[in-house]
């Protein structure tokens, strides 16, 4: 990636930083991402990562920050079609795609969310931005529901999605020959999605 030259140096070794985590994190996976091994592959003093983030709490909210700018891009690629049903399946399958794609980087976003306390209002309103891609298509399915309740099921569904996309990181299906794992999630949103037709018919 090629920077301006009018970044600041600070800005441009901040980002040079981000890009080397990210690189030990592909590389090693995402418990090799540690100030001292960052500092070892970076050629930065530890204090100078510390300066720049805080602590490396802040420097993996960062690189995930990175990470979901990167799905929502992808994401919105897809050329919507009239059927809401197939573009909220085309919606899951670039996420699953991207997660298959990018799953060390993956695991340690939501390894990350797992023992988060605190998420900046930047982060928050990133995921808010990639579930909005999706929203109408989920919306036109549900007419039945009100406001807050579409709201509610969304967050149910984003949760339960979110959930699953860990197991997709990880060899933990791969003695279950009946699992795929790119049809996994795909399998949970339609038997969500039947559910709430159901409930509508109730």
């Amino acid at each position: 990636m090629v920077y301006s030259g009018k970044m600041s140096e600070k800005e441009n070794i901040r980002r040079q930083l981000l890009q080397t985590g990210r690189r030990l994190v592909e590389e090693k996976g995402y418990t090799s991402l540690t100030a001292r091994k960052l500092s070892e592959a970076s050629g930065c003093s530890v204090g100078l990562i510390y300066n720049l983030f805080g602590n490396m709490d802040n420097f993996i909210c960062a690189v995930n920050l990175e990470t979901l700018i990167e799905l929502h891009a992808a994401m919105s690629k897809i050329t919507p079609a009239r059927s809401a049903y197939k573009n909220l399946n085309a919606y899951i399958d670039v996420f699953v795609a991207f997660v298959l794609k990018n799953s060390q980087r993956w695991f340690l976003l939501y390894n990350f969310h797992q023992q988060a306390t605190f998420l900046p209002s930047g982060y928050i309103a990133a995921i808010i931005r990639v579930v909005s891609l999706w929203q109408p298509s989920f919306d036109a399915l549900c007419p039945h529901l009100n406001a807050r309740r579409r709201r509610l099921a969304r967050q149910v569904l984003w949760l339960c999605l979110f959930a699953l996309s860990a197991m997709l990181t990880t060899n933990i299906t791969d003695g279950l020959n009946m699992i795929n794992k790119k049809t996994l999630c795909k399998f949970m949103l339609n038997t969500y999605m039947a559910g709430l037709a159901v409930l509508q018919k109730g």
